[in-house]
């Protein structure tokens, strides 16, 4: 029961229950009929069923379930007027039916089979409403369920990319039970709809036209390149005449009741409309059955009146149909098209044969009904228990126990398995074809195959030439580009249309059109856009690294340094230079800046909580150590300008102690760096790194609050600070016997280079070790060349200073030169304080000098200090005192 032509007379016209009018005789669905004939006649002649033969009806249903229904009463002969209320025992002599190719005639059909349980056997209609067994249990189909084919079009389109198109669907069971079927799978593999029109099932000419212009206006407005198209050979085949009309190319994929239309595939102009890619059901080649047609006869003792109407319309001649009454098979649309160019020459239409309907159909199209012939044939055999001789069972049974086994039934055919599922359907799956051209016509190329059972797709070509972008470029079809890996989608309206954003940091993504970032796993980071996640790497000074290097070298330089200069002062430490310098304290002192030379190390390599405690105690105590022996030299120069005899200078001077001092100051900071480590000790920084930065900075933190790293640097600072204006107090004391500028130098070089690295240390956070380090480095240093290399360059080139005696002697040479200049003076008559200030600093500086020069300790009763009454000697020893005051003033600048 398939439709030999396509249409009937508008039902509306029918006013009386006659015969329905057919017309527009259709090749394909012919063809298929005789398919399932000749595989009749192969079984009747293999004695597949010994003992029985199978004989056939052929009914057309005129794609009309109205003419379906008419055609099953004639096959059941049932009489209207003798109906039963139970078909159990009903025998009609037509145990199956087969068909129909449309599911909504098929779904009218089954309707009624219902009532006499006869089985319905289809290879076409695919409607996912059949598979309702509570509806439909006398259907069966050689075919899948369209819900598969809906996944597998789905599937299509995201292997692709296309996520934006448009469906265009016919109104009937098939074409809205597929669509809908298809909105559930789109939605699942994040496929949008640009559109979706329907397209009426019934129409006249007229309304056809406008409903394709409608169609085809949507079409080419829409961004979408993608159109799925649901519906039937000849809708397809007129809106591709307005497509070609227009020029309008698109990306077009077809459902199986037209993806394999030989019809459409040699229309005019077909290359225009552009791409064509879809599904089809199982189809295979069988030389049998192009033999079959090429060799068309009726079968000997019965008749086919559609045979006679395909031979009268292809080698009849063709006045007969252009005459004023021509005869009723040339009512059919197209039969010039049809028609043979040796129809004239021929005596007898029905005698003549040719290869036409092997070349102008796709014959593998016929597979599966071919199946439903055997499936048949099998199901009989098991029901009649029959074996290679005969066939023992009832041949006149219900229609009901053929459905039984139809249900059971399992065979091979062309090496493939075939069976039905609990729905009766087949899952035998699909073909994935493309239009390929073939000269200005197009040939279906199969590429690939869906798999039911897994629902994957299977692709057998790799590379296909479209002919959209002229290449193997995949055209494209998307509401808005993809986001690549690093990006992900910010919907604006529909799930499809949307903005790409930048993944934030700490997060990735990894694959194109992610919805969501992914959080990076533990112990990983990433920045701002990234596809991935690295272990953020530790920033610290390697030992490998060049600046580590270049201050190791620095601090080990210094190091150096200090050994040389200690060895020099040893071979010299009898010099006068030397003895000056006093050999014991400078030695202190280099050992100090030896331990804070040494802390510089431990800033290097990757930091742990003793190295952070341990490189700046090192610092604390040593460089305290050495700025206190500094603090020592300047409070010795200090003390050449007190007056002794004063009780509170006294006193100071009685202070002088050096290893008191230094012991003193530095046991002070020890306690400092003690009380630090035990209340806000030094650790190891775990402040979270900034999110923009893929660097954990791994560094020491002093503390939490830094309390004990500000109060340890302040107390250094105070003794350099004091030790400063000790020296600016002292540097009255000749050039030749003093330090106080090498002081003053090396104090302000310190005090202004911690000064700097304050602010460096608070503010640089990646910069502090390198910061403190170079201060530590430059203080040192600053310290090497003030106080050491001066004192090692006069010991090795043999310079002697001047004793006291000389300096003094060269004054008392100027004594009688300023006493002229002092001659018209007036005398004072008596002694005042400054004046006596005067002459107990002169004899200060005196004591001081001299001990400088032999290196031994004076006592205050050793300053030889004479206080006589004022004579006129005195007032030459005052203005003596005055002009040494003078001379002092004049030679107190720094050399360097």
């Amino acid at each position: 029961m398939l439709p030999c032509h396509l249409q009937v007379s508008p039902l509306n016209e029918r006013i009386r229950p006659e015969g329905f009018n057919c017309s527009h005789f259709h090749l394909e669905s012919f063809m298929l009929s005789l398919a399932a004939i000749h595989e009749i006649e192969k079984i009747n002649a293999a004695g597949f069923l010994p003992g029985v033969r199978l004989g056939y009806m052929m009914c057309d249903t005129c794609s009309s379930a109205s003419k379906a229904l008419q055609n099953v009463e004639h096959m059941l002969e049932n009489n209207s007027h003798n109906e039963k209320c139970d078909y159990t025992n009903f025998r009609p002599r037509v145990k199956v039916i087969l068909g129909a190719l449309y599911s909504e005639v098929s779904i009218a059909v089954a309707r009624l089979l219902n009532i006499y349980m006869v089985p319905m056997l289809s290879s076409t209609s695919s409607s996912p409403e059949l598979s309702y067994k509570s509806r439909y249990p006398v259907f069966m189909r050689t075919v899948p369920s369209d819900i598969h084919q809906t996944k597998a079009v789905a599937k299509l389109m995201q292997h692709y990319g296309w996520n934006w198109v448009g469906v265009v669907y016919v109104d009937d069971e098939y074409g809205r039970g597929a669509f809908q079927s298809f909105l559930v799978e789109a939605e699942a593999n994040s496929v949008c709809l640009a559109y979706q029109e329907v397209m009426p099932h019934y129409l006249d000419h007229s309304d056809s036209m406008h409903h394709i212009m409608r169609v085809a206006q949507q079409i080419r407005s829409s961004t979408a390149q993608v159109v799925l198209l649901i519906m039937k050979g000849y809708m397809v085949r007129d809106l591709f005449k307005e497509m070609i009309r227009t020029n309008t190319t698109r990306t077009w994929i077809a459902s199986d009741s037209w993806s394999r239309s030989m019809s459409l595939a040699q229309m005019d102009g077909i290359n225009k409309v552009g791409d064509i890619v879809g599904f089809t059901f199982v189809a295979r080649k069988s030389e049998s059955f192009d033999n079959f047609l090429q060799n068309l006869t009726t079968t000997p003792g019965g008749f086919n009146h559609y045979i006679e109407e395909y031979k009268n319309l292809r080698f009849n001649c063709t006045s007969e149909c252009i005459a004023d009454n021509p005869p009723s098979y040339c009512h059919a649309s197209g039969s010039r098209t049809i028609q043979s160019s040796q129809a004239c020459n021929s005596a007898d239409p029905q005698e003549q044969n040719d290869d036409y309907l092997v070349k102008a159909l796709d014959t593998k199209k016929a597979f599966l009904h071919r199946v439903a012939v055997w499936a048949v044939a099998n199901a009989l055999k098991m029901l009649l228990k029959c074996n290679s001789s005969s066939c023992p069972g009832e041949t006149n049974f219900p229609p009901w126990k053929l459905l039984q086994e139809l249900k059971k039934v399992k065979f091979k055919l062309d090496n493939q398995d075939h069976f039905f599922d609990k729905n009766s359907d087949f899952v035998s799956g699909y073909d994935m074809i493309v239009w390929g051209t073939d000269g200005h016509h197009r040939r279906f190329q199969r590429i690939g195959r869906y798999c039911v059972l897994d629902e994957q797709i299977e692709l057998n070509v790799k590379t296909i030439n479209w002919l959209s972008t002229a290449n193997t470029t995949i055209p494209q079809s998307r509401c808005s580009e993809r986001c690549a890996p690093g990006f992900i989608k910010k919907i604006l309206n529909v799930s499809c249309c949307y903005n790409c954003s930048h993944c934030a940091e700490g997060t990735f993504s990894d694959a194109w059109d992610l919805p969501a970032c992914k959080k990076c796993p533990n112990g990983t980071w990433s920045l701002r856009g990234w596809n991935h996640c690295e272990p953020r790497l530790e920033s610290y000074l390697r030992w490998s690294d060049p600046h580590p290097i270049t201050i190791v070298a620095a601090a080990l330089f210094g190091v150096f340094l200090l050994l040389v200069i200690f060895i020099i002062f040893l071979v010299y430490r009898e010099s006068p230079p030397m003895k000056r310098a006093e050999v014991r304290i400078s030695c202190v002192m280099m050992a100090g800046l030896a331990v804070s030379f040494g802390s510089v190390i431990c800033f290097m390599g990757k930091p742990t909580v003793h190295l952070c405690m341990a490189r700046q105690v090192m610092y604390a105590m040593g460089f305290t150590l050495c700025v206190s022996c500094i603090l020592v030299k300047a409070y010795r120069y200090f003390l050449a300008f007190l007056p002794f005899g004063q009780i509170t200078n006294r006193r100071l001077h009685q202070l002088y102690k050096p290893p008191v001092i230094v012991s003193v100051i530095t046991f002070l900071q020890g306690i400092i760096c003690a009380l630090w480590l035990v209340f806000d000790s030094p650790n190891i920084d775990d402040t979270p790194p900034s999110p923009m930065s893929m660097t954990k900075i791994l560094q020491c933190i002093e503390g939490s609050r830094y309390i004990g790293f500000g109060i340890m640097l302040s107390y250094i600072a105070l003794l350099a600070l004091v030790g400063f204006l000790l020296a600016f107090k002292g540097r009255k004391v000749p050039q030749e016997f003093s330090e106080t500028g090498y002081i003053i130098f090396s104090m302000l070089m310190y005090l202004f280079v911690w000064v700097c690295f304050i602010p460096v240390y608070i503010t640089n956070n990646e910069k502090r070790i390198s910061s403190q380090t170079s201060a530590i480095l430059v203080s040192s240093y600053g310290i090497i060349f003030c106080h050491f290399l001066p004192k090692c360059y006069e010991a090795l080139h043999g310079q002697k200073a001047e004793t006291l005696e000389r300096i003094l002697k060269r004054w008392r040479a100027r004594q009688n030169q300023d006493l002229d200049i002092s001659r018209d003076k007036d005398i004072p008559t008596k002694i005042t304080t400054a004046q006596l200030s005067s002459r107990f600093s002169i004899s200060s500086t005196t004591t001081i000098l001299k001990d400088f020069d032999t290196m031994r300790e004076v006592s205050p009763t050793d300053s030889g200090l004479d206080i006589t009454p004022w004579s006129v000697q005195k007032s030459h020893a005052y203005h003596l005192s005055n002009r040494l005051h003078t001379k002092l003033k004049r030679r107190r600048s720094i050399s360097f």
